[in-house]
């Protein structure tokens, strides 16, 4: 399970260190694609097979779901770790999640997101004046 929250630079080149308490559950080859929120979601392979089949199972007659699918796929990319444990993230994808130089990897219980630095506090100051309004949501999820 992915948790915790960590900062990171990216580089020139656009590659960034993967925290190593990260790397041993993402495995050998895992895949990087848009998240929600303007961040990046990375998938080890097992769990991207689980959403895959999901996806796979919407209706194509739905207009919403092929657009989520469109956009989960087209921006997905297959990635692996080299020897110092980065990882390039590819130009279109660091654009949609505006990577710049500081960010921060937050662990996600089945996958990672990849927030700008900026983006993640923007994010947090506007949850913080609704955790209450959410925690109400989950309750009636049963949480």
């Amino acid at each position: 399970m992915f948790i915790g929250e960590y900062n990171h630079t990216i580089d020139i080149k656009g590659r960034i260190s993967i925290p190593s308490k990260f790397r041993d559950e993402l495995g050998e080859r895992f895949i990087v694609t848009k998240g929600m929120d303007n961040c990046l979601f990375i998938y080890p392979m097992e769990e991207w097979k689980v959403l895959e089949n999901k996806l796979k199972q919407l209706p194509l007659t739905n207009k919403d779901a092929r657009a989520f699918v469109r956009f989960f796929f087209a921006g997905a990319t297959e990635c692996e770790l080299d020897n110092q444990g980065r990882i390039r993230i590819p130009n279109n994808l660091r654009e949609h999640a505006s990577l710049d130089k500081d960010t921060v990897l937050i662990g996600v219980a089945t996958r990672i997101e990849l927030w700008s630095q900026e983006q993640w506090q923007q994010y947090n100051n506007d949850a913080n004046l609704s955790y209450d309004e959410i925690a109400s949501k989950m309750a009636e999820l049963g949480i």
